[in-house]
């Protein structure tokens, strides 16, 4: 039996376990990113393992989430993970160079190379065929120091893409089509592989678009195989010698298949408010539309732009349309900024932003109130984008292009003819704004640099042996990670501050959470479907573990965020019957006798509920590493411990 892509990158790099579905596995892991929002409380980390120098073949840290700088918060903190990337010999990607899958996808990432990142769209590194992970980032630190990455065993799903693309139809209308057949919870415990012949039709960029977009799937990692494109796109980005071919096997066994014919395929729209949540262009043709955001890490390329800036010149975008464009790397400004492109939109009534995050995370750009904003970002969870009540459509760039000039939702196959933009030859290179690390004799003679919001990580403890607690919140299905620890301009500065940020936890559900799970001292979460959805933000485990959250009861957990509630030292359990949910109300005071006893031996979790006289039972399912993380007190504890 052959393997498929991801099978054989995932062999080259296991350092223990099988490769059997379900397992635990070890992965080397060759590169790690972080980004300014996850970096902070991953280089804390990284600091307290106390290992001196990055043990991975690069590390890059990029600052590319809290650019709006509206106050002190945000500097101090690029400042620290600058000097403490020139001390432990991680590459420094200064403010203004661009998204870090962006950069990192056009400067740094290698075929057939493991890359885990603090960040969940780290699987755009699946473009070009890298096995590339989203982590907390604790598990970040620990990949630093050299520690293996252990993932859950996936399945593995072939996406046979056959057929071309008519003009006008776009990488984003193929992911929208994947996550339509198979929903945001649909990828969970699955890697997803891109073959068939119409891969060959598709450029790296478009790619990369793709897997992007498959963390929204809850997947794993998406992948596509690195072969004669790919060549290409490295060549051009004077990086030839990086590339490796890589196929699946003629006979790889996949557990499941997914059949789309490319050519079928028509503009397509993520609706309110979820990524699933996908209509047809043409159902929603002629509705009006308050404002048009091009950029984020999905779609923000050189031909994204190029495609964009097209369709704007010679026009102007409609009256009553705010039109927001971000180039997504310092590549793309360059380049579209020397042949005119970057002119066509100005000159069509664009607002141009700098190359970064920007409104995809809720920093700046947000509607107005009720207001309908088409982007070609990768979430429109209610509330991220800074308006409570705005309402966000996902969508490609040629959409939100013709839509801006028309002012309504508009399908851009009434273009016409497709204009053709090609690859470059060339890249324009300059990396002058990556700052490299000291070398190993000059490193001890760097002054890491902390400011005053800079605080340390939370107070851990092992597992007692019974937990009393009271049911501190209740919510629903598909809670996302927006929804446990929300981002945007006011509340991002705060990421390396968990006492303070921590006051903001759950209050897009409850604004009374903080105050209630701080009086009670030790609480427990109830929740639904698919908890923790979304980014990989550990800060959505860290303000819980900081109100004195033990553990979280739910139908069933998000990968990274079960993930990330195991290294803060939370229980992640879940009802052995779903039924059970209704017999837990907000205020129930609740014990699990002998958890640490029945963690230890592996068992069932009682949960008796002292409010209304019942008991139920939860699965708390670990694997024997996992379970020494969580009776140690998570993973920074465990770590220290199995370094000393």
């Amino acid at each position: 039996m052959g393997l498929t892509l991801a099978q054989k990158i995932i062999k080259e790099h296991l350092l223990s376990g099988e490769m059997v579905v379900g397992s635990d596995i070890g992965l080397k892991i060759d590169q790690t990113l972080t980004q300014d929002a996850t970096g902070t409380m991953a280089y804390l980390e990284f600091e307290a393992i106390g290992i001196p120098r990055v043990k991975t073949e690069k590390s890059v840290a990029y600052i590319d989430h809290n650019t709006l700088q509206t106050g002190f918060e945000n500097a101090d903190d690029h400042r620290f993970i600058q000097s403490v990337c020139k001390k432990h010999g991680i590459y420094f990607s200064r403010p203004g160079n661009g998204i870090c899958h962006q950069v990192h996808l056009e400067r740094f990432g290698k075929p057939g190379k493991t890359l885990i990142g603090s960040d969940s769209h780290t699987p755009t590194g699946g473009g070009i065929g890298m096995l590339a992970i989203g982590a907390g980032g604790l598990d970040v630190a620990v990949a630093m120091g050299g520690g293996a990455y252990y993932i859950t065993m996936p399945k593995m799903v072939r996406v046979n893409l056959t057929g071309k693309l008519k003009p006008w139809v776009s990488a984003k209308d193929i992911i929208l089509e994947v996550l339509k057949i198979m929903s945001v919870k649909g990828g969970v415990g699955k890697i997803i592989e891109y073959g068939g012949e119409g891969v060959k039709t598709l450029t790296v960029p478009e790619r990369a678009t793709i897997t992007n977009m498959g963390a929204e799937l809850g997947a794993t990692t998406s992948i596509f195989p690195s072969d004669e494109i790919t060549k290409s796109f490295l060549k051009a980005q004077s990086r030839e010698e990086d590339w490796t071919p890589l196929l699946p096997d003629a006979d790889a066994v996949y557990d499941e298949v997914i059949d789309i014919d490319l050519s079928s395929l028509e503009p397509m729209a993520a609706c309110p408010h979820s990524p699933d949540n996908v209509k047809s262009i043409k159902e929603l043709e002629g509705k009006k539309i308050d404002q048009v955001c091009i950029g984020s890490c999905t779609n923000s390329s050189y031909l994204d732009m190029m495609r964009v800036a097209a369709i704007l010149k010679g026009n102007k975008v409609a009256e009553g349309v705010s039109l927001a464009i971000a180039p997504g790397s310092k590549q793309v400004f360059n380049m579209i900024a020397k042949n005119g492109a970057l002119a066509d939109m100005i000159e069509a009534g664009a607002r141009i932003l700098e190359s970064a995050c920007g409104p995809c995370i809720g920093m700046g750009q947000s509607p107005n109130s009720g207001g309908i904003s088409l982007r070609t970002f990768n979430r429109n969870f209610e509330g991220r984008s800074g308006t409570a009540d705005g309402q966000i459509y996902l969508v490609s760039p040629e959409t939100a292009a013709v839509s801006a000039l028309k002012g309504v939702f508009t399908d851009p196959t009434s273009l016409g003819d497709e204009v053709k933009i090609e690859i470059p030859p060339q890249f324009l290179i300059n990396d002058n704004m990556v700052i490299e690390p000291a070398s190993e004799a000059e490193m001890d003679s760097v002054e890491v640099l902390r400011g005053p919001n800079i605080k340390p990580y939370p107070k851990t403890s092992p597992l007692g042996d019974t937990i009393e607690a009271s049911c501190a919140l209740k919510v629903g299905d598909n809670i996302t990670t927006d929804h446990i620890m929300p981002a945007g301009a006011k509340i991002l500065p705060l990421r390396s501050n968990i006492p303070a940020i921590s006051q903001h936890c759950f209050t897009v559900c409850d604004k009374e959470f903080p105050k209630r799970a701080e009086m009670l001292g030790s609480s427990i979460i109830v929740g639904g479907a698919n908890y923790g959805q979304g980014s990989s933000r550990e800060h959505a485990a860290l303000a819980p573990l900081y109100l004195g959250v033990k553990a979280v009861l739910v139908k069933s957990f998000a990968r990274i965020h079960r993930s990330n509630l195991i290294n803060a030292g939370i229980l992640p359990l879940t009802f052995v019957n779903e039924a059970d949910y209704e017999k837990i109300a907000l205020g129930d005071e609740l014990v699990l006798p002998d958890v640490k006893k029945l963690i230890e031996n592996g068992k069932d979790i009682v949960v008796e509920n002292k409010t209304k006289g019942t008991k139920i039972m939860a699965k708390c399912e670990l694997t024997e590493r996992t379970k020494a993380i969580i009776l140690a007190g998570g993973l920074l504890d465990f770590t220290k411990k199995e370094n000393s």
